[in-house]
């Protein structure tokens, strides 16, 4: 049987070298199934005491368990990679927020809690960044589609479930929880990449142009 020690280095080798987030039933597989899970999970979490004071963090999110650089980090690796991630419209955040926070939701629900109309390239522009599907209809006159956050939404902002989302009342907590979402990789996949979601709220088209934030309508309060 492997040591405790052996164990936990070879689960660290495998988080290091992961490019997706591991499981614990593919972390499993690294011992032929012989470390139960409720073991695997302590040895994750003594790596976690581990790496406490490194720029590297043991997390687990809503895909499994994966090392990332600590927030306080993102200053300086920015300095390798000194182009500007794309930044997201207002309206683009608020309605993301929305999903996120009463979900599932229809465009209709959306176009109330906000005031305006609904951008419908903004949500499109969240379908192919992975952060929200179509889950559903409801079961009301023309069966609108109902949206909801992704397990990738999760991924990008290193939570594991919407409980660990900042309370809705706290605003400014709740922008600032969401601004990590810039960093985040996006797909490698040509088809999926989307244009910087401030551009799709510029368009002259009506539909585009009735997307304005009122001031006096906030998405997130209400």
């Amino acid at each position: 049987m492997m040591n405790t020690l052996d164990a936990k280095r070879v689960l660290e080798t495998a988080l290091l070298c992961a490019t997706q987030p591991l499981q614990v039933r593919e972390l499993r597989q690294l011992f032929h199934d012989e470390l139960g899970a409720d073991t695997l999970k302590t040895l994750l979490e003594s790596l976690q005491e581990d790496w406490q004071e490194r720029g590297l963090e043991l997390v687990n999110v809503a895909s499994g368990w994966r090392m990332q650089s600590r927030p306080e980090m993102r200053d300086f690796l920015d300095r390798l990679h000194p182009e500007k991630p794309p930044k997201y419209s207002r309206a683009a955040m608020e309605t993301l927020a929305i999903i996120a926070y009463r979900q599932p939701v229809t465009r209709g629900d959306m176009e109330d809690i906000r005031g305006v109309t609904v951008n419908s390239l903004v949500i499109k522009q969240l379908e192919d960044r992975g952060w929200v599907e179509v889950i559903g209809h409801r079961e009301t006159v023309g069966r609108p589609m109902l949206y909801a956050t992704t397990r990738q939404f999760l991924d990008d902002l290193g939570i594991s479930s919407l409980d660990q989302l900042p309370p809705l009342e706290t605003q400014g907590a709740t922008e600032g929880f969401f601004e990590q979402l810039a960093d985040a990789p996006a797909s490698e996949d040509p088809s999926q990449m989307a244009m910087p979601l401030d551009e799709a709220d510029t368009d002259t088209t009506a539909d585009e142009a009735s997307d304005t934030q009122d001031p006096t309508a906030s998405g997130l309060t209400q």
